[in-house]
């Protein structure tokens, strides 16, 4: 076995999860992370204030698997403060994350560390990795159209890696961890900052994270309007990356079919305040009309 290998084998993955008041569907996510072909891994599971068995069913699982640690919030604190507790305790060497109502597929996390190391190999920068995801709504199932590639520039126009990222730990912990007082746009924001300090991020062009599609009442697309500008307006005044086009074009996100919303007058004085582009401005007569972008 050469040095490449021993790397690519002996590599930590830390693997953060936040959990609330779902034991069942989220013990269908934990066994999609236990059972991965790749055994060097670490789980961190946050039980954000459950009032149900989720309790006693992680503390059964950390007492069998030693590559579980679970950490307990007697009161909720919200998603983006328990990952970045599980974040700061992880020791990997990689770290990822997964939603409590999706789930891994079984060799996910074997083929983003080989392809790192490929990819390393062949002299290529990048920050992270991301894959395809396996969209799950009922009995239906789709597979996203990602790019292959995504520059810091591109998560202004449109989240095009999804909801989570595989990265080295110091990256993250570079970048600077959730912002805890976004009310929503976590990931996107985090994202940019990785992808603004360590380079583009890089598609593993499989469908290897399985996300759960099913409608619920505490999926973002319930936030309101208000919530989903204010989200805009603190990543646009603190970000170091973006011009003032880069802001435009993340107003319109605020806007994108998938939201529903449709901007108001007030709106469009708004998006005035970074001057005129003539692609973002036709885009926003397009949705100011009806029409999607």
């Amino acid at each position: 076995m050469n040095n490449h290998d021993t790397q690519q084998s002996t590599a930590k993955v830390s693997i953060y999860m936040p959990t609330k008041n779902r034991r069942e569907i989220a013990s269908q996510a934990i066994a999609s992370v236990l059972n991965q072909s790749y055994r060097n891994i670490e789980l961190i599971v946050v039980n954000d204030g459950s009032t149900d068995d989720t309790f006693d069913y992680l503390e059964s699982l950390a007492a069998t698997d030693q590559r579980v640690t679970v950490i307990h919030n007697e009161k909720s604190v919200g998603a983006p403060p328990a990952r970045n507790r599980a974040i700061e305790l992880a020791t990997g060497d990689f770290i990822t994350g997964l939603d409590d109502d999706d789930s891994f597929h079984l060799h996910r996390i074997a083929a983003l560390v080989q392809y790192w190391h490929l990819l390393e190999a062949a002299g290529e920068s990048f920050s992270s990795l991301f894959t395809q995801d396996v969209v799950l709504c009922g009995a239906q199932q789709s597979l996203s159209k990602k790019p292959g590639s995504v520059q810091m520039q591109d998560l202004f126009s449109y989240n095009l890696i999804g909801n989570q990222l595989f990265t080295r730990r110091p990256y993250m912990l570079g970048a600077g961890l959730f912002d805890e007082q976004m009310p929503a746009w976590q990931d996107l924001d985090l994202f940019i900052r990785i992808l603004g300090k360590y380079g583009p991020a890089k598609l593993l062009d499989c469908g290897l994270y399985f996300f759960n599609d099913e409608p619920r009442e505490d999926r973002i697309s319930k936030a309101s309007k208000p919530k989903i500008l204010s989200a805009y307006r603190r990543l646009a005044e603190k970000s170091e990356y973006a011009t003032p086009k880069m802001k435009q074009a993340l107003f319109l996100q605020a806007f994108s079919p998938f939201y529903g919303f449709r901007p108001d007058t007030r709106d469009l004085m708004e998006f005035g305040r970074y001057g005129f582009s003539l692609k973002n401005t036709a885009k926003l007569a397009r949705i100011f009309v009806g029409k999607t972008a």
